[in-house]
């Protein structure tokens, strides 16, 4: 294991149309052509006729496209809120005899993982104050571990596998975790050099787990 919140042993630190003016030439009197012709005058005045009508059916059908787009962009919008609402709202953490705490922030609908199964997990790592330790996502690649057979801190296969009062998680799930020191690094910590240490002795951490599935 090379991730730093997961190993138990040593830590490495998205046209206008124009009216058609032609008359038919079949048994047309020539005497009487000109008397039929549109004047210069009559013709201006027939355009300033037509046009502002043409215009504004051609503006109203604009508008009516633009305010469709206008509908549909802000439609895309409340969705995308919606999902990030829910996503992010936060939940009550239940605490298990164990002493885990964890809450669903997603429920997963795939399946759940079994036992020794090589699965794969975005996390985010933080202390109680806040402060990221650790995050698959800053490195692009999901944890790829076996769960339940100890390559990971006890509060993780628990948290994931489920037991003691803890629903397992499902594909595509995303759960908070809460764990004791006891169910983490306990007294050791990790990430100790020099007398300083990334997660200090007794720390309570707490986790950001995507399950996305088995690897």
């Amino acid at each position: 294991m090379n991730s730093l919140a997961f190993s138990v042993g040593n830590y490495t630190p998205r046209n206008l149309s124009t009216p058609n003016t032609t008359l038919p030439a079949k048994n047309l009197d020539t005497t009487k052509v000109s008397s039929i012709k549109f004047s210069s005058h009559s013709q201006e005045n027939f355009s300033r006729q037509l046009q502002p009508k043409e215009s504004h059916t051609f503006f109203k059908r604009r508008e009516a496209i633009g305010l469709g787009f206008c509908a549909g962009f802000l439609d895309v919008l409340l969705q995308q809120q919606h999902i990030a609402t829910a996503e992010e709202a936060p939940c009550e953490l239940t605490v298990a005899p164990s002493g885990l705490a964890f809450c669903d922030k997603i429920v997963g609908t795939g399946p759940e993982a079994v036992k020794g199964q090589l699965i794969k997990a975005h996390y985010v790592g933080k202390l109680e104050s806040g402060k990221i330790f650790d995050s698959s996502y800053n490195r692009g690649k999901p944890l790829t571990f076996r769960v339940g057979v100890g390559e990971v801190i006890k509060g993780w296969d628990q948290g994931i596998l489920g037991g003691d009062g803890i629903p397992p998680m499902l594909a595509g799930g995303k759960r908070k975790l809460k764990l004791p020191p006891e169910l983490a690094y306990g007294m050791r910590g990790a990430g100790c050099k020099g007398g300083s240490c990334i997660i200090p002795p007794d720390s309570v951490l707490l986790f950001d787990v995507e399950f996305i599935g088995k690897s």
